[in-house]
């Protein structure tokens, strides 16, 4: 090749050999998103978009299995293990619920969804004062009030409501 078409070769190679290498998740470096850590890479997956139509339709079973199916490939994915803690806990399978809600926040500290949904689960298995300290976390989290905030405040205030004598 000569001298100016050679190096515009090479450049167009090394261009498409970096865009391949961050693509799937090899030599990146600060400041170069990881894909296999980035929740819109989460959100393509088939399995993690089955999961959430099964959720939405109520299909706990599925949304379990498929949400397993994800977890293989993001397992450190705060959505993802909440999103199986909400699936075990509409199966009425606590314990499990539990494991995924808590590694979701071990995960996410700040994941407002996660603390949402283990407030509504120790709500549920009559433990309020957890459900307590999940809403004064979301009081924290959130500045302003949000969707997670005010859903968990009143499911707390109806349990509230249930357990006084009339």
């Amino acid at each position: 090749m000569n001298g100016s078409r050679g190096k515009a070769a090479r450049r167009t190679g090394a261009a498409l050999g970096f865009a391949l290498a961050v693509a799937i998740g090899v030599g990146t470096s600060e400041g170069i998103a990881d894909p296999s850590d980035a929740s819109d890479v989460v959100a393509l997956d088939a399995d993690y978009a089955a999961g959430k139509v099964a959720i939405e339709g109520h299909n706990w079973a599925d949304a379990v299995q498929r949400m397993q199916r994800a977890e293989v490939r993001f397992p450190d994915n705060a959505d993802v293990q909440n999103y199986l803690g909400y699936a075990y806990r509409n199966l009425g399978q606590f314990d499990s619920a539990f494991k995924h809600y808590k590694r979701a926040l071990a995960l996410d500290p700040r994941h407002r969804g996660a603390h949402e949904y283990i407030g509504e689960a120790y709500l549920i298995v009559g433990d309020l004062p957890s459900a307590e300290h999940h809403l004064a976390v979301l009081r924290e989290i959130c500045l302003l009030s949000c969707e997670e905030l005010d859903d968990l405040q009143k499911a707390v205030m109806a349990f509230r409501s249930k357990e006084r004598p009339r």
